[in-house]
């Protein structure tokens, strides 16, 4: 199978981290019979220095025609980069957004797992983090309260401000049809998220996830409200598998799931359309502060390209292979300084790299 990617190594330790990631899929396709041709384009604040802008129209051009997109991180220091002295469409995170809308990425996911050679990171207590979880959070990204009119007005000399939140079913249903489709790669359980008790938005979303349900009978499906889903995360974590829900719900669900892992250095996600094409990239910023030391941990980076064999070409095997060198490395006791806890052996960025792709093979 030939698979063409374009990557965005980006800024601070991007470029160090997609090296790796590009070094375990060269181990794939050559172990699995496949021939991957890489693309790099600019974007962010590697894009100001060539370009003056985040993103060019022709590196739009160039991941619109790839089966896929691998970024590592964008961005810098906000306080002494000259980046962030420029207008805000000028900063390297407008790019990420303008990426986001010119490829129609409507649904974020972000697996949140607790490896169980990391269990003593996570902040729960012992008896909740010695059941594991391994769950994906999907999340609408193009709709709903962060893209809704507002104003902000005076009356009477008083300011009053309004955010309007809006879905149509459409919206609903292509994000609700992403989210069972996972869910049959998974364990075959989604847990709808809502506030239908009290908004309209909401009973729409709980009537079409159940409309959508009806194509998909080996799948089970539940509804959950977001404050109870917000408790059940620290709760009993492991309960869930695919949590289905809007922007502002997702957004702040997802960092709390990522937060409860107690290692945000091994959390992949994924942007997807409404095809097979998805943009690929771990959760963590760019850390400037330790690019170029061979210190970064690429594991998150590496997993978001375990994703992107799954889910934009649909090779299971492979991104399963990945997925157990990570597995197998933590087994070992390698760890990057992020991850690093008393008896186990320190390793930098490139070596992490070396040590999954010898699993691999």
């Amino acid at each position: 199978m030939e698979l063409n990617i374009t990557c965005i190594p980006g800024d601070g330790i991007g470029p160090e981290i997609v090296a790796e990631a590009k070094k375990v899929l060269d181990v794939i396709a050559n172990q699995y019979g496949h021939d991957i041709h890489y693309t790099d384009i600019l974007m962010g604040g590697a894009s100001i220095d060539v370009h003056g802008v985040p993103l060019t129209e022709e590196a739009i051009a160039t991941a619109k025609s790839a089966d896929a997109v691998l970024m590592g991180s964008i961005g810098g220091d906000t306080t002494t980069s000259p980046w962030y002295k420029l207008a805000p469409n000028l900063r390297p995170e407008a790019g990420l957004l303008a990426i986001r809308k010119a490829l129609n990425l409507f649904a974020n996911l972000r697996p949140a797992i607790l490896y169980s050679d990391l269990r003593g990171a996570c902040p729960l207590k012992e008896e909740i983090s010695a059941a594991g979880f391994d769950m994906m959070i999907m999340r609408e990204l193009t709709g709903g309260l962060y893209f809704g009119e507002r104003s902000t007005t005076e009356e009477n000399g008083v300011r009053k401000a309004v955010d309007t939140l809006v879905y149509d079913e459409n919206e609903i249903r292509r994000i609700a049809v992403k989210g069972f489709d996972i869910a049959m790669k998974r364990r075959k359980k989604v847990t709808s998220v809502d506030k239908a008790n009290v908004l309209d938005s909401s009973r729409l979303w709980r009537n079409v996830v159940e409309e959508v349900a009806k194509d998909y009978p080996e799948v089970t499906l539940e509804h959950m409200l977001v404050d109870n889903c917000a408790m059940q995360l620290v709760k009993d974590p492991a309960q869930f598998d695919v949590i289905l829900t809007e922007n502002m719900f997702g957004d702040i669900l997802s960092d709390e799931a990522s937060m409860v892992t107690g290692s945000i250095g091994m959390l992949a996600s994924a942007s997807l359309n409404d095809t097979k094409f998805g943009l690929y990239e771990p959760s963590h910023g760019s850390a400037p502060d330790i690019a170029g030391k061979d210190v970064a941990n690429p594991i998150a980076t590496v997993l978001s390209a375990a994703m992107m064999l799954r889910y934009s070409f649909d090779l299971d095997r492979e991104a399963d292979a990945v997925e157990n060198a990570v597995k197998q490395v933590l087994k070992e006791g390698y760890r990057t300084v992020d991850i690093m806890s008393e008896g186990c052996k320190q390793v930098g960025c490139r070596q992490m790299g070396d040590l999954l792709a010898e699993r691999i093979r």
